[in-house]
């Protein structure tokens, strides 16, 4: 019996996650080929600086300087992208590899975030495969989760911590009592942080995620646009240690449910139980948490990125277009995804509220009545040390809505007796 022809990768990127590729397939060579039924081979790469020291021999493979070029090459099978970048290089070469009929394998979450509705629609009608699993949670298989395992199911919520780096930002303030801009300046020293920080604490690289797994789990076109953002710039130590005095942490955390006014997703910081899985993810380490109706709540935990972890994504979806397995990308043709309706924050909840009350007489009384106004009532409240004329008061309200909230936060500010601007963060039960 001979042996099938090997598939042939062309990779573009050879950062962390390219020499994590390129170290998996010569290091497992033999259990891949046992695994797939055929051999994987690298027959060319793409970077942008041909002498640097990576570590790795590129001496056996041919080198394009031009992605594009190296995408419709005539002896490569399957494109790797991981170069990253929602434009430019990204986006032109793998939209050229689809058009020359090869398939497309990638880790860049931000090109699939926004032009991922166009994307898979051109890989349809070329009749290749586009797989993204490295895009989202490191090496948490939590797209072959939806897209396979969970299939059978409706799915009613997908929630998690996506972004290891505000992760371990905030389990930082936690465990050492340091405020926010002493950890962000630790993060950066240790190259947590992007080259824009405001990728990773302004939410928007865990947005993207959030929007692709929203677009595999309920049927709907990637739409980036509709997520709530918010980063963890405004969360204080006080923040930090108070929640935990109610028995809660502060997580960085995506949600998308479809609710009845449509599909709501958002990424904020959140109060979850310290008791729950939630709760108790520490560092860089990333979580998904996917419910359906029929097997109910599925808790994935392990790496949000690393060499080692995203490349094992990547090769995951390798293997599987050597199987000659062939799902869709987003779970269901895409031509069949419906445009998603956004809905801002419909699904009520508790809320933490953190404000600086000054000390004067029947303070306590106009918050309470603005907030009476506003339909949010009080569960329970705390009141802490007078600090120059101020005392911070926290505050946990009964389950109410988003809207009531930021009327109460409106009129918080026409009090005279609220100094600054109050801080609000939802409390997720998980």
């Amino acid at each position: 019996m001979s042996t099938p022809a090997p598939l042939r990768l062309g990779i573009a990127g050879l950062g962390t996650v390219g020499v994590g590729v390129i170290k998996i397939v010569r290091k497992h060579a033999k259990l891949i080929e046992e695994r797939t039924g055929r051999p994987v081979a690298i027959t060319a790469v793409a970077a942008r600086n041909r002498a640097k020291d990576r570590g790795v021999d590129l001496g056996k493979y041919d080198w394009e300087d031009d992605p594009v070029t190296l995408a419709t090459r005539d002896d490569v099978d399957v494109y790797v992208e991981l170069m990253g970048g929602s434009d430019g290089p990204a986006k032109a070469s793998v939209e050229a590899a689809i058009a020359a009929g090869k398939h497309v394998v990638t880790a860049n979450k931000a090109l699939l975030a926004h032009h991922g509705q166009a994307i898979a629609e051109a890989a349809e009608a070329a009749d290749v495969v586009l797989r993204f699993e490295a895009a989202v949670a490191g090496g948490i298989p939590v797209i072959k989760a939806l897209t396979e395992g969970l299939a059978g199911n409706e799915i009613t919520r997908v929630m998690g911590v996506m972004n290891g780096t505000c992760n371990y930002i905030l389990t930082r303030m936690y465990d050492a009592e340091l405020p926010y801009d002493v950890v962000f300046d630790e993060a950066d020293k240790l190259g947590f942080l992007e080259a824009d920080p405001q990728l990773d604490v302004g939410g928007i690289d865990a947005g993207h995620k959030l929007s692709l797994l929203s677009s595999i789990a309920f049927g709907t076109q990637v739409n980036f646009d509709g997520v709530e953002l918010e980063g963890i710039e405004r969360v204080k130590i006080e923040d930090i240690e108070q929640a935990a005095d109610m028995g809660y942490r502060i997580k960085l955390l995506g949600v998308a449910q479809m609710t009845g006014r449509g599909l709501e997703q958002r990424m904020s910081p959140c109060l979850v139980p310290a008791a729950s899985p939630l709760g108790q993810l520490e560092g860089g380490t990333n979580m998904v948490v996917i419910e359906g109706d029929s097997v109910g709540q599925i808790v994935m935990r392990g790496a949000g990125a690393g060499e080692g972890p995203t490349a094992s994504a990547v090769m995951g979806d390798v293997m599987d277009i050597a199987r000659g397995i062939t799902i869709s990308t987003f779970g269901k043709r895409a031509t069949d995804l419906v445009p998603a309706k956004p809905a801002k924050a419909t699904v009520p909840a508790a809320y933490y509220l953190r404000m600086s009350l000054m000390d004067k007489p029947g303070a306590l009384a106009k918050v309470a009545a603005v907030l009476g106004d506003a339909g949010v009532s009080i569960n329970r409240m705390r009141q802490y040390g007078h600090d120059e004329g101020t005392a911070p008061v926290i505050i946990v309200t009964h389950t109410t809505t988003r809207a009531a909230i930021d009327e109460a936060l409106s009129g918080l500010g026409a009090t005279g007796v609220v100094e600054g601007d109050p801080v609000a963060i939802r409390i997720e039960e998980v």
